[in-house]
């Protein structure tokens, strides 16, 4: 039997539904940079995006939702494009979104978060992404800076225990104190006890994907379930990244 405490409050956005408040449109203010939360690194020569994507407007605090479909590339993303492009394949990989992308810490996003975004937005399983999957991909990265940033009060680039319990309460989970620890032990190998915003995304897209896959299992919406061993395991490693 696994008891979920948390669930019935929150309802995921999923893979299908539209991205909510998302920023397709001209940067305005001041960019949430790389010192602060996180984003794409500085390009030279392309023009408007400049140390990160811009502040992101709205994205609320629920979290994300996942594909949609844009209508046509924004001037800013076709820039962003060509700039994380760098073999010009017209196709970007996961390495170049890593050598592009950059944490609160200073530091490249994580090889898991750059592959995992990469397959969740990889529609035509081609292992790497075009401009319009690309668009979706910025909608994306740029709503989870907006969750990221309102719990990142001090703008240390990081996020602690009181802040990560804060933003999963908003977003609908009342996790455990200790299970909000093993999160950052599990995510912050050096300290235990913080987390940047790439290790941010990956746990909250997990969780997503564990809460759907339990919303499948509970049609009795009691937040309880009983599984088989197998139904186990396909389930952990279908979410498993």
């Amino acid at each position: 039997m696994y008891p979920n405490p948390a669930y019935g409050a929150y309802n995921p956005g999923g893979y299908g539904g539209q991205p909510q408040g998302g920023n397709y449109g001209q940067p305005q203010g001041r960019s949430y940079d790389q010192h602060q939360g996180g984003g794409f690194a500085q390009q030279q020569g392309f023009g408007q995006p400049q140390g990160g994507f811009g502040q992101p407007q709205g994205g609320g605090f629920a979290a994300p939702g996942g594909y949609g479909q844009p209508n046509q590339i924004n001037p800013d993303v076709q820039s962003w494009f060509q700039a994380v492009d760098k073999d010009r394949s017209g196709q970007i990989s996961w390495e170049e979104l890593q050598a592009a992308l950059i944490n609160g810490q200073g530091e490249n996003f994580s090889p898991t978060a750059c592959k995992l975004m990469i397959s969740m937005f990889d529609i035509d399983h081609s292992g790497t992404i075009g401009i319009n999957e690309f668009q979706l991909l910025y909608n994306y990265i740029n709503q989870w800076l907006a969750v990221f940033k309102n719990y990142d009060r001090d703008g240390s680039g990081s996020i602690d225990e009181t802040e990560l319990t804060q933003a999963f309460q908003q977003m609908g989970f009342r996790f455990s104190p200790e299970f909000v620890k093993f999160l950052l032990v599990k995510s912050d190998l050096k300290t235990h006890s913080r987390m940047s915003v790439d290790q941010f995304i990956v746990v909250c897209i997990q969780i997503q994907q564990f809460t759907e896959a339990f919303k499948k299992k509970d049609r009795e919406l009691k937040g309880v379930i009983t599984l088989g061993f197998e139904e186990f395991l396909g389930i952990a490693l279908s979410c498993s990244v």
